[in-house]
């Protein structure tokens, strides 16, 4: 039976829509959600240049579906205090817009949009559903974003961390990424009296989009041979982004432990920028630059790409944030049926990984641990990409999630 129709639920995320993972991971959701009758309006900071370059894109996205989308400029410049401008405008529009719609719920993503939902529930009795994306100033330290030995970052830094704490007791319900992540939100709020029980939902992927057997496979083999890649030869991929919490260093490490074991080994980088600094980083590794492809891959030729590889490698900075990440590159790999080759410490990648056969783990960053995996690469590989994909529908599939949010959204608003 479909949701009462009058559910209204604000949605607020200082990710912008115009974002990569503003397309990838908000609007997919959503989307499915308006299938069981809810309406939305979307609050979100965007980027200027970002905005300028994919609002027909995002509009084109939500046509047709009832889904209002309301931007706000995201302002980087001066730090701190652009953040706070930031805070002040949604939480203006967002008073705005209750007024108008009498919202029956506001879904926030963390940071700022968690201010302004506690704000509207303590004022206008509004359900409010926290949907822990990532232990959010944990993050900013662990990404050097925030230093502690700097006053205002330190203030910051516990003022975010007592509210989040508040956020997870005053929440009508917690939505968290990883298993990890949840177990660490029991008990910190058994620790103050409250007993929760988040429902885990991991960053989805397009399973349709990254389908190996939708491939033309006439495309394939011509962009074998373009990238100059021989049947004999191992591919290993990376997708992404390159800095940040993906440890290049570390990656290039591996694959010249790889090129010194398997010498004509490829190593194909799929990533928007910084080709410049994987060239640098593999040179300085002693990679020879004819093993290394790097190519800047419009996504509709994604898929296509990854299916040059055999395996692909990502390895991220283990931290305790990170525990509550689930990557969403591992989902549309997986997809694609193709096993990982990673470290441990992120997430639910051990489990998953290990519980599914779908790849190795390096426990740590070191050449011993490198030689282990480089002498599995030496055999046949024991990996079903069939049942690696199978996995992948069932824990990364955007249906199950879109149904995993419905039972949170029926739970607080108590619609049949």
């Amino acid at each position: 039976m479909a949701a009462n129709r009058s559910k209204h639920i604000l949605f607020l995320s200082y990710d912008g829509l115009t974002d990569p993972l503003g397309q990838s991971q908000i609007i997919p959701y959503l989307k499915g959600l308006c299938g069981y009758g809810y309406t939305f309006t979307i609050l979100s900071c965007d980027k200027p240049d970002l905005y300028k370059a994919n609002q027909s894109t995002v509009e084109e996205q939500l046509s047709g579906v009832a889904i209002e989308w309301v931007s706000i400029p995201y302002h980087k410049w001066p730090p701190v205090l652009s953040s706070a401008y930031d805070f002040l405008q949604m939480k203006r529009t967002a008073y705005r817009l209750h007024r108008k719609y009498r919202f029956d719920m506001v879904h926030t993503r963390p940071g700022v949009p968690t201010v302004v939902a506690t704000a509207m529930q303590k004022k206008f009795g509004i359900k409010f559903l926290n949907d822990v994306r990532g232990f959010w100033a944990q993050e900013r330290v662990d990404g050097g974003m925030w230093n502690l030995r700097n006053f205002v970052y330190r203030q910051l830094y516990t003022f975010f961390r007592k509210h989040e704490l508040q956020c997870l007791l005053k929440a009508d319900a917690l939505v968290c990424l990883t298993e990890a992540a949840r177990h660490i939100i029991m008990r910190e709020t058994a620790e103050h009296g409250k007993t929760t029980n988040p429902t885990v939902i991991p960053c989805s992927a397009d399973t349709d989009f990254f389908d190996p057997s939708t491939l033309n496979t006439g495309a394939l083999e011509a962009l074998k041979q373009q990238c100059g890649i021989k049947e004999n030869e191992l591919v290993i991929s990376y997708l992404g982004s390159i800095g940040g919490w993906y440890l290049t260093d570390e990656m290039m490490h591996f694959c010249s432990e790889v090129h010194a074991a398997i010498p004509t080994a490829r190593f194909l980088f799929i990533s928007p920028h910084r080709h410049d600094q994987i060239l640098q980083a593999a040179q300085k590794q002693g990679i020879p630059s004819n093993r290394l492809i790097t190519v800047r891959a419009e996504r509709s030729l994604v898929p296509l790409y990854l299916s040059l590889s055999h395996f692909n490698l990502f390895f991220i900075r283990p931290c305790y944030s990170k525990l509550a990440s689930s990557p969403t590159k591992h989902g549309e790999v997986m997809s694609m049926g193709i096993p990982v080759i990673t470290n441990s410490g992120v997430g639910d990648l051990d489990d998953i990984i290990q519980r599914t056969q779908s790849g190795w783990l390096v426990e740590t960053f070191s050449k011993d641990a490198y030689a282990d995996v480089v002498r599995r690469l030496q055999s046949p590989s024991p990996f079903n990409a069939t049942a690696i994909r199978q996995s992948a529908l069932e824990i990364y599939g955007l249906q199950h999630a879109v149904q995993r949010y419905r039972e949170v959204y029926r739970t607080i608003l108590g619609d049949e």
